[in-house]
């Protein structure tokens, strides 16, 4: 298929190898600065980026755009002008179909943590799809086979509720990583240290439910420690780390009773 690539950020890249990897033409790539989006389309081999809307090309079979939530439902109504025969896409977990005002219009949205430093494997990656006619449904899905092989179609309100839920799977288990880099670095302690828990604590998670997989001393109800680990922080000046301590700790307790 011929593409159009609208992004050029941490998603937008490893979908572009993606796809290139998997024999689709694309045939240009737009990003708001010109540093970005020469790099994806040098890493594409590429010689046609533009950071100009208007110069967006109009041969595309289909238009990707993988932007900020905000630049998204933004642009996404004005996009697709003078290109409405193309199928039109967007990649956003919690961003509708019909942000889009085009007829053909459609959602591919791969459920991962990105970054260009670290490229990822697609073909693990569960892509969930949506369009708004059923012949493109057939083409979004052929589309996310050829990188994936892993595709569901969930509707825009059944997508909001999958990305909430990756939402408390990943961007605040690692914030939390972030919070415990911070304290193990005020006391000279390396992060890498935590890396064996890290892995050991996901590992459990593929063949165990999150609730029996919970260990610690919240659902052990052990006050005497967690009194210890509040003083801690309270002593050290983190008075907005206890407070998270105890809204977690209690979080995990009362799950522990349902």
């Amino acid at each position: 298929m011929k593409i159009t690539l609208i992004g050029a950020g941490n998603l937008a890249t490893s979908l572009a190898l993606a796809l290139k990897k998997a024999n689709h033409e694309i045939l240009q790539v737009y990003s708001r600065t010109e540093e970005s989006a020469r790099e994806l389309a040098q890493k594409l081999s590429l010689e046609a980026y533009t950071t100009d809307l208007a110069a967006i090309n109009s041969d595309s079979d289909i238009y990707i755009v993988a932007l900020t939530d905000n630049a998204l439902t933004q642009l996404a109504p004005t996009l697709s002008q003078g290109r409405t025969s193309a199928l039109w896409l967007h990649t956003a977990g919690s961003i509708p179909m019909d942000t889009f005002t085009c007829e053909r219009r459609g959602v591919m949205y791969p459920m991962q943590t990105f970054s260009k430093e670290r490229i990822v494997d697609f073909s693990n990656i569960p892509v969930f799809i949506e369009a708004s006619r059923p012949e493109d449904v057939s083409i979004v899905k052929d589309l996310a086979y050829s990188i994936t092989k892993t595709v569901i179609e969930l509707s825009s309100n059944e997508r909001k509720y999958l990305h909430l839920a990756a939402v408390f799977c990943c961007n605040f288990p690692n914030h939390f990583a972030t919070i415990a880099s911070q304290i193990l670095q005020e006391h000279n302690i390396p992060f890498s240290v935590m890396l064996p828990l890290i892995d050991e604590t996901i590992g459990k998670l593929h063949n165990m439910q999150p609730r029996q997989a919970q260990t610690g001393p919240a659902v052990r109800r052990d006050q005497k420690v967690m009194q210890t680990h509040i003083d801690i922080l309270i002593r050290e000046q983190h008075p907005e780390l206890a407070h998270i301590y105890n809204i977690i700790s209690k979080s995990i307790q009362d799950y522990d009773q349902l």
